[in-house]
This record gives C-alpha cells, structure tokens and sequence, in this order.
C-alpha cells in the first residue's frame, strides 16, 4: 500500500546537521513487526508513524529506533508535527497540534518562530554523583551533581563543571552498564549556546546521538525545578559527532517547552 513518507532534520543549525528522522503519515493496519522491521531498515535514530487521532488528539504516533520502541522522543515529536502538515492536514484548534503516544497526549506549539512541545512529566531523582562518577569512569573532581530523570525513556543525567569537561570525555574510557542512557551537560563559558550536551546510550556499544529532544526535555524540568530556567536557554548538542544541534528551552505557565527547527529533505511515497 503506497503511503505518504518524508524524511527530516530535526534540531539542526542548517541542512543535515540535526537529527535524521523518517515519517509514515498514513500508518493505519501496519503491524508492530512490520514498522519495526521498516525502522531497522531506515537506520536512522528514530522512525515514526502516524495515523488518524481520537478525542482532541490531531494524530497518534508510534516511534522506533532500529532496534526497540519507544515510549516518548523529543524530536520524533517535532518531526511528526511538520510532517502531518506538510501530507495536507489542518490542526483541529489553529496553531496547535496534540499528539497522542505512548506517554499520553502531547502538545506541540505551531506560532513561533520554531515549533514547541511541552515536555511531559518528568521523574527526577537525585544520586550521589562522586559515587556515580567513579563508576562510569568520570573525575569526580569535574562532576558538580547527578540525577535519574524519566520522561518516557530512562536517562542517567550528568553535569559537569563546563562545556568544556563534557567535550572532552572519550566514549571509550567509560564503563556503562548495558543499556544506560547517559546525559553529559554543561554551562558553555561564551558562544550561542548556554550547555553543551551529549547523550551516550550503551547499547552496546556505546552509540552518541546527535540531538536528543527528550534527553533535553528531561533536562528542562530539572532545570525548572530548580529555578534555573527563569530565562530562555540554548542547548548545543551534536559537535562530537560532526553536527551542529540547538534545542531551546523555555518555561511558561509553569510548563517547560522544547523547540528547534525542522527541515523536510525527502517527500514522497512508500510502499508499505
């Protein structure tokens, strides 16, 4: 059956410099082994497929990596939005779309110069992070706190004294157990960006990604927590794997929102 598909960046600075993500819009009576099956062989971070909403939603999505499905992504949620509108759809309430997933609805922010989602809820736990340090291989002496956050995916959050100490970790000096989610951030000391991010994900072995919208999500409700999220923020993601990713952060009406750009490359047809 022909379907509409597209392929995106999400969260670049320009073309081919954000996250890769491929969109079946139109994904009614495929199977779970079969959108599996397509995701493995897309290869890209993550591939989503949407079909028709019920009650307020505009449209339900389903998101695979090449290998599991997930719960939640944050720039799967971006994409999907701009892909749903570029196949022709209309937002049932104008300059909002509401997604619906495996973490329940989401809504995504169409009126500013980029689009938002709002972060949806977020465990944080604090953990002692010299301990943590010591055992992902990390100088303690760098490492300012720790968290587990949850917001669909499971992330182990660490930040670090600087931008610059989050750069200049090597994948292969650290000793994560098997699927660990690893968040490295850090304040940036000039530039356009106020963090550096990366996320490390053993799988194994490790893999970096390179923008990661919920990784970035989760750390937008810790940030808000702890009343560091007072002013919009930049977070810059991407530049140890040759890309060049910015996720803004903001928080209004006491929900934190994630935005960053998306770009349709690839439009046309599948046959699925």
């Amino acid at each position: 059956m022909r379907r509409r598909f597209f392929q995106l960046d999400v969260f670049g600075t320009a073309e081919g410099y954000g996250n890769g993500l491929a969109v079946v819009v139109g994904a009614e009576g495929l199977s779970t082994p079969g959108m599996q099956a397509f995701a493995d062989w897309t290869q890209l971070a993550e591939t989503a497929f949407l079909v028709d909403g019920e009650g307020e939603a505009d449209y339900a999505v389903r998101i695979f990596t090449p290998a599991v499905e997930l719960p939640f992504a944050g720039h799967p949620t971006l994409g999907s939005a701009m892909a749903w509108l570029a196949a022709g759809h209309v937002p049932k309430v104008p300059g909002r779309l509401i997604q619906s997933c495996a973490v329940g609805l989401v809504e995504i922010d169409l009126t500013g110069d980029v689009p938002t989602f709002v972060a949806p809820p977020t465990r944080i736990e604090a953990v002692d992070a010299p301990a943590l340090a010591r055992e992902l291989g990390l100088d303690p002496g760098r490492v300012r706190a720790a968290h587990r956050l949850n917001n669909g995916p499971d992330w182990t959050a660490v930040e670090m004294e600087s931008g610059a100490d989050v750069a200049a970790v090597r994948i292969e000096d650290l000793r994560m157990p098997r699927g660990m989610g690893l968040g490295l951030w850090g304040a940036e000391a000039a530039g356009t960006a106020d963090f550096r991010v990366r996320m490390i994900d053993q799988r194994p072995p490790p893999v970096e990604d390179p923008v990661t919208g919920s990784l970035n999500a989760a750390l937008g409700c810790l940030l808000a927590g702890q009343g560091r999220l007072d002013a919009p923020l930049v977070m810059a993601q991407g530049a140890s794997v040759g890309r060049a990713g910015r996720v803004h952060l903001s928080a209004r009406n006491g929900r934190v929102r994630v935005g960053g750009a998306v770009r349709v490359l690839i439009e046309g047809e599948v046959d699925l």
